[in-house]
């Protein structure tokens, strides 16, 4: 089974696209902000999306009392472009899933630094918000609840249900391999005020934590892991509730610490969900599809048909992880693609 993901501006105003998709899209409901190239659109050849925002309508009823809430895309011209585009693709016989991220959010991150997380060096990681906090729950589940309200889906995707760390593809980023992977799950590891009294709960000193964080010789790692895990449950819950009778795909990663897009499956996170949206876009992501199909739930292939993709590896790749365990292909990225790379979908369709 395979699935596009695209965004609602790809799919409006562009009447070519109901013809290119393959059967099955995952389209944008809500999504951080970005700058995406649009080449094959009649109208347009990149969209600047400067925040994180619901491609719906942004009521005031569902939104009131809470200080985290989304701003309306001005860079699309209907205010339900989602919806609109959902609707577009389903009269044209296509399946669609509501494809919600939900804790990436720099606007918010930079309104509320209280409720991001924050490294053991105080620093604030702005585009990342903290599942220790209520109120950030609380945003996701309406944010999810919004997304998919009085439409006709075929299921919900999740990104980044679970915490983001120090590992972002940001403006200019220039972070990139300056960290081992050991340093940089030390620098994931969120001290804001909510997880230090969820430290504190559990019987350890804040300070002697980031004490030890900074010195790279932590000693309580699985009990902040099992609470990073426990917020994350509780976040989910209240998410998954919002979304419910839907078939749900979780963006999860097999290692327990991961954060980001795809946070670590936390022990009761597999069994709460229909399916497993793994992150495969190395050649080489056997290993991660062979890990998430132990937890017996069917596992979806995230798959960039990009570059740095090359073409003629495509199939190759897809067969490894078909071959590993994979039920399901999630391509990346409809309307990203250039014409020459459109027929690679419908291939693997």
């Amino acid at each position: 089974m395979v699935s596009g993901h695209a965004y609602p501006w790809d799919v409006l105003g562009d009447p070519g696209f109901l013809d290119r998709a393959p059967r099955r899209v995952t389209l944008a409901a809500a999504y951080h902000s970005t700058r995406a190239a649009t080449p094959m659109h009649p109208a347009h050849r990149i969209v600047d999306a400067r925040w994180a925002a619901l491609y719906r309508p942004v009521r005031e009823q569902a939104w009131k009392g809470q200080e985290l809430r989304p701003l309306p895309p001005t860079w699309v011209s209907s205010p339900d472009a989602f919806g609109d585009a959902a609707r577009l693709l389903k009269r044209a016989g296509h399946e669609v899933s509501a494809w919600i991220v939900l804790t990436h959010n720099t606007r918010l991150g930079t309104l509320r630094p209280d409720v991001a997380v924050i490294n053991a060096f105080g620093e604030i990681y702005p585009y990342a918000l903290c599942p220790a906090h209520a109120e950030v729950r609380d945003h996701a589940a309406t944010l999810a609840a919004e997304a998919v309200l009085d439409l006709d889906l075929d299921g919900v995707s999740l990104e980044a249900c679970g915490q983001l760390g120090v590992n972002h593809l940001g403006h200019h980023e220039k972070t990139d391999g300056a960290f081992s992977p050991e340093t940089a799950r030390l620098l994931s590891i969120c001290c804001c005020t909510a997880c230090r009294r969820a430290w504190t709960a559990e019987g350890l000193d804040p300070a002697a934590v980031v004490a030890e964080l900074r010195a790279g010789n932590p000693s309580g790692l699985p009990t902040l892991l099992a609470i990073r895990h426990r917020h994350t449950d509780l976040l989910r819950a209240q998410v998954l509730a919002a979304v419910r009778p839907l078939p749900v795909t979780l963006h999860a990663h097999p290692d327990p610490w991961a954060t980001g897009p795809s946070p670590g499956l936390t022990p009761t996170a597999a069994a709460d969900v229909d399916a497993l949206l793994v992150p495969c876009w190395p050649l080489g992501s056997d290993e991660l599809v062979r890990a998430a199909a132990e937890h017996g739930k069917p596992v979806d292939a995230y798959v960039t048909l990009l570059h740095p993709m090359e073409p003629g590896a495509v199939r190759p790749h897809v067969q490894a992880l078909t071959a590993a365990g994979a039920t399901r292909l999630s391509l990346y990225h409809l309307g990203l693609a250039p014409a020459w790379r459109q027929e690679l979908f419908t291939a693997l369709d």
